[in-house]
């Protein structure tokens, strides 16, 4: 616990109050001081915090090593995954990061498998971790806040529009218990963007009316299919592939540049059109979505954001995002830099990695200080309306069609399964060649 907040955690709560016209954040996390010391259901103080992990593969392991060292009186007592060697890998590479100390403390009757564990791993605790796939998302979520959890949820929290409604419903029983949540959207956190936001504030861009938005690269692991699996558990173990599961690269990936763009633009976009397909990885391992998408994004003030993402080896990578304003043009890397230039040309702003703290540790140390300090973040609303602009997106390319933001939002085409055994059959099956189905713009209906 720490007593008191540096200069980078004050600036960071300073620029996450209040909301910009159409709901949308100026910045994540938003803060309502001065709760009831009551409504922190007994998380008080330096009373020992429970954690729980739900989902234990690679993100899921990197948030507990996380959650454990922002917070000095912190034990990890369940975990929950639908894999056990995954859950097993898991616990022996905490109980490595964190040998001698008795942060891990994981009992053999707290090790839970299958498809409904996370509800016995979030009984145990007072703060979860969600970074289960994301189709899963929405329906973990509601059982913790239901439970009154504090709760750290990986992006993206749903893979379709019912999903997305389930999570802003639960967003708001959040605010109403005064939980907070927290989203993996960590560039909230990040204090070069933070830098940016502040000068957008101040006016010193003036109004964004474009911006490209980038998540460029050769694309990610592959999980070839295993003699003895079921169609189901190959697909969750090839999750990145699968709709239900993942929801293409334009959202599990691509979701954080899209967010940046709300968040700087101050709203959330009205429509969205735009092209995609699968050009070079066609494989049968390769399920159903797309290798690249490109998207714009039209805004309420006007503003058009040209998006674009891409899953291909050996072509020009880039992840990042520019915006241009009546003032000035934003520039903003990755890597912790970031610039506003003058339409002459003149350097207005620079900021460079002043080695700043790890935005994925700053976000937990920002949860554990706000129960302890009963304050409150609420990140669920806009981690949810980033994730339906994502979602929007792919439903653009999908189709060919211009979607709007309400159509797309009132959708009941639903993805993810609301009840799912390991004897259910997968949403997406393969034809009698071991190919997938692949949507084709002007046929595949993405609304109904």
């Amino acid at each position: 616990m720490r007593s008191s907040k540096k200069k980078s955690e004050v600036r960071t709560n300073s620029s996450r109050r209040g909301f910009c016209k159409n709901t949308a954040l100026v910045g994540a996390g938003m803060l309502l001081p001065g709760l009831e010391m009551s409504a922190m259901a007994n998380i008080l103080n330096d009373k020992k915090l429970k954690l729980a992990v739900v989902g234990c593969g690679g993100r899921g392991t990197g948030a507990a090593n996380q959650a454990l060292k922002a917070d000095e009186n912190i034990e990890l007592v369940a975990m929950a995954d639908a894999f056990e060697d995954q859950l097993e890998n898991s616990l022996m590479n905490l109980q490595k990061e964190f040998e001698g100390t008795k942060k891990v403390n994981v009992k053999n009757a707290h090790k839970f498998v299958g498809l409904d564990a996370y509800k016995k791993a979030i009984d145990m605790a007072d703060v979860v971790i969600l970074a289960t796939t994301p189709g899963f998302r929405p329906y973990h979520f509601e059982y913790a806040v239901n439970a009154g959890k504090h709760v750290f949820m990986e992006k993206p929290v749903a893979v379709d529009a019912p999903g997305i409604r389930k999570v802003l419903e639960m967003a708001k029983v959040a605010k109403e218990k005064k939980l907070n949540v927290v989203v993996g959207l960590q560039r909230h956190y990040q204090n070069n963007y933070l830098a940016i936001a502040d000068k957008i504030k101040e006016g010193t861009v003036g109004k964004i009316v474009s911006g490209q938005v980038y998540w460029n690269s050769a694309g990610v692991w592959v999980r070839p299919r295993q003699e003895g699996q079921t169609e189901l558990e190959y697909q969750m173990r090839n999750w990145y592939y699968f709709n239900w599961l993942c929801g293409d690269h334009i959202l599990e990936q691509h979701i954080h540049n899209i967010d940046v763009a709300n968040w700087f633009i101050g709203e959330y976009p009205i429509s969205a059109q735009g092209m995609g397909g699968r050009l070079v990885r066609t494989g049968k391992d390769h399920g159903e979505i797309f290798d690249h998408h490109f998207v714009e994004f039209t805004y309420p003030s006007g503003a058009v954001i040209a998006s674009q993402c891409r899953h291909q080896p050996g072509t020009w990578s880039k992840v990042g995002e520019n915006f241009q304003g009546t003032k000035g043009n934003i520039e903003m890397n990755d890597a912790g830099a970031a610039s506003i230039t003058g339409l002459d040309g003149a350097k207005l702003f620079d900021y460079r990695n002043r080695n700043d703290p790890n935005p994925y540790q700053v976000e937990h140390d920002r949860l554990f200080a706000a129960i302890r300090n009963n304050e409150v973040i609420n990140d669920a609303e806009n981690g949810a309306k980033s994730t339906m602009t994502a979602i929007m997106g792919r439903m653009a390319t999908y189709s060919g069609k211009v979607i709007s933001w309400d159509d797309a939002l009132a959708s009941d085409k639903l993805l993810m399964p609301s009840e799912i055994t390991w004897d259910s059959t997968p949403p997406s099956i393969p034809g009698p060649d071991g190919y997938y189905p692949i949507p084709t713009p002007g046929v595949t209906e993405v609304l109904m």
